[in-house]
């Protein structure tokens, strides 16, 4: 297809070109309506002859309609299309953080691929939900916004999924695509549906994971057969710290039976998200068992502190006690033995008191005892020997 590279399709003046494949060639223009950068998809019509134009231009017409009615995120929104020189083409805004194919050709971490295709995935979900397929999912396809956010484009060979008019609109609708992408039953069966892309978008996260390829040949219908009858190479071959739960995901994406995969785009968004929270609760866990070990071993170095203190509070103590003391410490009574103690002593002294007023009864009235009789005996004897006076002495009486 010739460069148009300096005319006007209409509104858009043609800057410059920014790519070129197998079904479009893709400028970047000047809207000079609204006055801004936009892409400008230019179909190629070359492969098509005079019978089949026709046909191609009405299957465009509800190409472009379909794609103008997909409102999500993560698509580029078709805002206008037309028809130059018998060649039709579409209007997307201009986004200038190039393709994820400029990002390939080396692993990458498998969080940072799943992050990257966990957008797509969703915004296939939404369009096969709109009864459309996009067929040809591959790097080149996905473009980045300057933020790094990723865009699903080139809806430009999808297809609408009317059953009633599909056979009339799209003719050999299996056989389109980029080979490389492509998944066995494009090749060899004449009805699709949407777990194509649910293929494609594996065949993109294996190369973004191992940096290569599943199949790679000479010529496009060789890599069409290995992708149909090849054993898929295993992807930890060639990331060998791949997780075993994310190599599964491959195997299971890349299956050759279409009912072997996931069934639909939402259960392969849902195995990227359980493969990202895995990861962010392995790392959680193993962030809190450190944080548990950490406060153990702080708790521990603190008890042993406190003991240390003690001990050494203690035998302080101990020392001090022997230098002022040189006599043992009587040991304090129990406090529940008190009352027998202070009541022993009232039952002593109580003795001794009665004890000591005994003595001084026995002082103060003197007792007759023999020793006392004889005493008496010999102060009357003594005095006998007196002489009385004559009125002391009694009258005597005759026997």
């Amino acid at each position: 297809m010739a460069d148009i590279s300096g005319r006007s399709l209409g509104r858009y003046h043609i800057l410059e070109q920014l790519g070129e494949g197998g079904m479009a060639t893709v400028y970047k223009a000047y809207d000079t309506r609204l006055e801004r950068d936009v892409a400008v998809k230019v179909i190629r019509m070359e492969r098509l002859t005079i019978e089949t134009m026709p046909r191609a231009l009405k299957r465009f017409e509800r190409e472009a309609k379909s794609l103008g009615k997909l409102t999500h995120p993560n698509i580029v929104p078709v805002s206008d299309y037309g028809e130059f020189d018998g060649k039709p083409y579409l209007v997307m805004p201009y986004l200038p953080g190039g393709t994820l194919k400029q990002k390939m050709g080396k692993p990458m971490p498998w969080q940072e691929a799943v992050q990257l295709l966990l957008p797509i995935a969703e915004a296939l979900d939404y369009a096969h939900s709109q009864n459309m397929i996009h067929r040809d999912v591959k790097p080149a396809n996905i473009l980045l916004t300057q933020r790094g956010q990723p865009m699903l484009t080139d809806f430009g060979i999808a297809k609408v999924l009317d059953l009633e008019e599909t056979l009339d609109l799209t003719g050999t609708s299996a056989a389109v695509g980029t080979p490389e992408y492509m998944a066995p039953e494009q090749a060899t069966a004449k009805f699709v549906d949407h777990r194509v892309d649910i293929y494609s978008l594996g065949v993109v996260f294996y190369e973004m994971v191992t940096g290569r390829k599943p199949f790679i040949a000479d010529t496009p219908l060789a890599v069409l057969i290995k992708h149909a009858t090849e054993a898929l190479p295993r992807p930890t071959k060639f990331a060998p710290n791949l997780p075993d739960d994310v190599e599964k995901i491959l195997l299971k994406v890349l299956a050759k039976q279409p009912e072997n995969r996931y069934q639909d785009m939402d259960e392969l968004v849902c195995a990227f998200q359980g493969a990202l929270a895995g990861k962010v609760f392995v790392e959680k866990a193993d962030r809190d068992r450190k944080e548990y070990e950490a406060a153990e071993r702080a708790e521990r170095e603190r008890k042993e502190l406190r003991e240390k203190q003690a001990r050494e509070a203690s035998e302080k103590a101990r020392r001090e006690t022997e230098k002022k003391e040189d006599k043992p410490v009587v040991a304090k009574p129990k406090a529940g033995g008190q009352f027998a103690y202070w009541f022993g002593g009232l039952i002593v002294l109580a003795f001794g008191i009665a004890f000591l007023s005994s003595l001084k009864n026995s002082s103060s009235s003197p007792q007759t005892t023999p020793e006392n009789t004889q005493t008496q005996v010999i102060a009357t004897s003594t005095q006998d020997n007196v002489q009385p006076s004559p009125t002391a002495m009694p009258k005597s009486t005759s026997t």
